[in-house]
This record gives C-alpha cells, structure tokens and sequence, in this order.
C-alpha cells in the first residue's frame, strides 16, 4: 500500500518524509498524503542505496529513519550499506528502525522455509568436506521428506507482473542483523518481533478461529518466542556520535 506507514503517523503533530524506488508508489502516495493535507513535494522518488535520496527535501537530518518492507528486496551485500546511510540520515541520538523478515522463522514452519533454511544456513552440504555424492544425496533426499516442500505455494503475480515469490524477497536473522546495526555505528538496539503464529502455519486450518484468536494473544514484541514463532521483526537503534 502507497505510503502505508505515512498516512498511519500522519495525525501526529510531526515533520514527515518518504521516498520508494517505484515511481508508481510515489504518485500514489502523494495523492494519499495531499489528501491528509500533507505537503506533495515530502514524498519522492529514491533508492535506499544512493545517499542523495535521503536529503530531497530535508534540511537537517531527521530525527528518526523508517524502513519498513525495503530490507527484504536488497542484496545481501547491500543491507551494510542500506544501514550506513539510514544511520548518516539522522540526527546524534537519533533513531534507525528497520523491518525485515524473520529467517529463524523456518525453523518452525516445517515447510520448504525450513529445507531452505537448514541447507544453507546449518548444513551447508558444499562444506561436508569427504562426504561420499550419493551418499550425501540420500541423506538431503531423506531430509526433504522430514518437510512439506510443497508448502507455501508459490505466490505469483498477475499477466505479466512477477509475484512476490518470484522477485527477491529474503528473510534475515535477526541475530545477524542486530550485529550489523550495532557495526554501522547504532546502539541500544532492541529487537521486536510480530505477527507471532500459534502453530506452524500449515495446522491452520485444522481449526482456523483459535489459531487466528491464539495467534494474536501471543503478540508480545519482547518474548523470546518470537525468535522462531514470528514472522517479522523490527530492530530499533539510536545513532552514537
């Protein structure tokens, strides 16, 4: 949704700007923010990575800096860079919050999130130094059958446009990712998750209204849960001098 996190602060008594990499997103959301009597010319055209895009139209530096569903359509090698420049946006003392999807995640949804996750980030079978081929492609054929591959089906999009499942879209542990905030010069880290899940997702429909009632009672930012039953998260940190 076009400035979906602007038009959510936009009753607050506060100076707001924004930017997306989608000239279509950033019409829309300067007719959205025109219409709650914000300033057009607050929302522009920009990428995370270029450092121009952060001063288009502010004169001192901001207060605090929001990036919320950017992180998970960067490269891995750019979420260092994407941090460097929110941090340099804002004031001393100033606040980087940043959202990203939580890759721990897989280890809870039993789902191909979970193959993904124990292969490449666990095992890691190109490491299994003097493994026998066949053997060790039995041994990952047999971990396959452990999960539902098959599951989430593949979200695609519609005629002509890719589906969210068919661009770049990463998770990132949150682990990490603290570190890398705390690396690019942002302390007090805190780590917040959301949108917890009472069971794997796929036991949904097995009885659909308490998982959705449980699902929400269970959100609470800081239990340590939410390292593997959220699906999200948000680190927030302040910039040191």
């Amino acid at each position: 949704m076009p400035a979906s996190l602007l038009r959510t602060l936009a009753d607050l008594d506060i100076d707001l700007h924004g930017f997306d990499v989608t000239p279509e997103m950033v019409t829309e959301a300067r007719r959205v923010m025109t219409e709650l009597g914000r300033p057009a010319e607050h929302v522009w055209e920009g990428s995370v990575l270029d450092p121009g895009a952060y001063g288009s139209a502010a004169a001192e530096p901001y207060d605090a800096a929001i990036c919320i569903g950017v992180l998970p359509h960067v490269q891995p090698d750019d979420d260092t860079v994407v941090l460097a420049r929110l941090r340099e946006a804002v004031r001393p003392g100033g606040l980087v919050i940043v959202e990203a999807r939580n890759q721990l995640f897989g280890l809870f949804t039993l789902n191909r999130y979970s193959r993904d996750f124990f292969l490449s980030e666990l095992i890691r079978p190109q490491t299994l130094a003097g493994a026998d081929p066949t053997a060790l492609r039995a041994a990952l054929e047999e971990l396959d059958q452990r999960f539902r591959t098959d599951l989430p089906p593949v979200r695609g999009g519609r005629e002509r446009e890719p589906g969210y499942d068919e661009v770049l879209s990463r998770t990132h542990n949150p682990l990490v990712l603290r570190e890398q905030m705390g690396a690019a010069g942002l302390g007090d880290v805190r780590l917040l998750f959301y949108h917890y899940h009472a069971l794997p997702p796929m036991l949904e429909r097995h009885m659909p209204e308490v998982f959705r009632a449980q699902s929400l009672a269970l959100e609470d930012p800081e239990d340590w849960r939410g390292h593997f039953m959220a699906s999200a998260f948000i680190l927030v940190g302040e910039r040191t001098p």
